[in-house]
């Protein structure tokens, strides 16, 4: 896959990836920074046992383009809501956030309402993330969303 690069000034797409809460299990969540960092992404991977406020200022100082919140615990409809109010207190808006883990049907449709772009379940492939991110990013600077 190409460097992803805005034309205009040859920036590469941002992504922090973070896992929120306890969950302790990182593998997917390094399955894909690996995919991002291979299609020419720029990933700042956080490690485990963030809090919302640690992912929050980690997007406002690496400039991110995109968050990835990789959560396993069953904690998403806690601990994501207080990651958009905080993004939201920053004046982060801009920024395409996105979750994938063990999330039931159910909570998606109620994740997307409160500010969350893209859910990602067991199973998705990692360059249908992958794209998604590219696409996504490519349409908030191109002024598109």
């Amino acid at each position: 896959m190409s460097a992803v690069a805005e034309p205009s000034t040859g920036r590469r797409i941002r992504v922090v990836v973070a896992k929120p809460g306890l969950d302790g299990h990182d593998r997917g969540a390094k399955i894909i920074a690996r995919a991002l960092r291979d299609a020419g992404m720029e990933v700042i991977y956080t490690g485990l046992h963030q809090t919302p406020e640690q992912i929050t200022e980690t997007a406002l100082q690496e400039d991110a383009d995109a968050i990835g919140v990789s959560i396993l615990s069953g904690a998403h409809m806690t601990l994501v809501p207080k990651i958009v109010e905080l993004l939201g207190e920053q004046g982060i808006d801009d920024v395409l956030l996105t979750v994938g883990g063990t999330i039931p049907a159910d909570d998606i449709a109620e994740l997307k309402r409160l500010g969350v772009d893209g859910v990602f379940t067991p199973g998705t492939g990692v360059e249908q993330i992958v794209e998604y991110i590219r696409t996504g990013v490519g349409e908030r600077r191109r002024g598109q969303v």
